[in-house]
This record gives C-alpha cells, sequence and structure tokens, in this order.
C-alpha cells in the first residue's frame, strides 16, 4: 500500500549535500493506528487532512527534516463543554539516521531508503494538541449551580452558606480598627 508518508531517499543520501522539497497533503491515520479519544480530550479525526510543507537536507550519515505541518482538531471547551475545532501549526527540525546511536532516541530511522513521515508528522500534531480549548478567550463558562451557560444567559444562583463560617459574616471593621497595630 502506498502511503503519502513513505519518501524515497535513496538519492539524496548518494549526494550529499543535497536536498528535496515535499509539499502533500494526507489524511492523518489513513491506517486507522490511534484510537479515538474521549469526548473530554483534544483529538485529531483520522480523516483530518494534513498538510505538510517540508525540506529535506542530507548530510553524512542522514537526513534533515525541517518545515511545518498543520492540522485541524476538535475537543471541548473548558468552560462551557461546547464542541471547539481548531488547527494547529507547528514548526518541524527532525533528524532521519541509518542507525541510533545509544541514547539518540529523538531521531527517526531510515529504512531500506525511504522515510516515514508519520510518526514525525503524529508526533508533532499530538504535542501541539491544546490541553484544555476554549471556544474564545472571554467564555464565561457554566454556573456551577443551576448549570446554565452564562455566554447565552444569566442567573440569581449564589454559593450557599456554609454554616460553619456564617458568623464571621456579621464581623464588620472600621478602617480605623483594622488599619492600627499593637506591637511593641
Amino acid at each position: 500500500m502506498s502511503s503519502a508518508y513513505l519518501v524515497p531517499v535513496a538519492q539524496l543520501l548518494r549526494d550529499v549535500p543535497s536536498t528535496m522539497g515535499l509539499d502533500f497533503e494526507a489524511p492523518f491515520d489513513e491506517p486507522r493506528e490511534f484510537t479515538p479519544r474521549g469526548s473530554a480530550e483534544t483529538d485529531v479525526f483520522a480523516e483530518a487532512p494534513v498538510h505538510a510543507v517540508l525540506r529535506l537536507e542530507s548530510f553524512s550519515g542522514g537526513l534533515r527534516a525541517r518545515g511545518t505541518v498543520e492540522a485541524p482538531w476538535h475537543g471541548t471547551c473548558r468552560r462551557c463543554s461546547t464542541p471547539v475545532l481548531g488547527r494547529s501549526t507547528v514548526a518541524v527540525n527532525e533528524r532521519f539516521v541509518d542507525h541510533q546511536a545509544p541514547g539518540d532516541e529523538e531521531s527517526y530511522l531510515i529504512i531500506d531508503d525511504f522515510i516515514d513521515l508519520a510518526p514525525l508528522i503524529h508526533d508533532a500534531i499530538f504535542l501541539d494538541l491544546p490541553l484544555a480549548p476554549l471556544c474564545r478567550e472571554d467564555c464565561q463558562g457554566l454556573c456551577p449551580y443551576c448549570g446554565i451557560d452564562h455566554n447565552e444567559a444569566t442567573c440569581t444562583c449564589q454559593a450557599p452558606v456554609d454554616a460553619r463560617w456564617a458568623t464571621l459574616d456579621g464581623l464588620r471593621f472600621t478602617e480605623e480598627e483594622a488599619g492600627e497595630s499593637k506591637e511593641v
């Protein structure tokens, strides 16, 4: 099965230094490798189009992939629980190598003169997803008592009074009492 994420790089690896430009669009998770996250988590639909603009640069022992990847995401507003749509645009600058040295887990492998850009793109997009998105910056959220959406209506709910602290409500200080100090 052919994939837009699989790129033949034999020519780049032979002609060091050389470059190759890539500009493609492909489904985020064509083989359906990832299970969808829960409705309260930010996620990317499997069929969501990923747009990648990358420049591959060869060096002795590998390649460097630089550019941007972008994909749409969906989630739930952390304040009012409405669906939220957004777009992640991530700058990438990663290495592909023939074999990883011990302690070099921050590179991707070149296998049989091909690189698979899918892991790089998935990592970049997943790391950029907002943990707690907002539907808008000034979202008022939900009333914690009646559940009304403060973006659409108002309510008259008040926090219940905790009987253990109720006697402090009657305690009032004048400005003179509050400002005086009895230190010696």
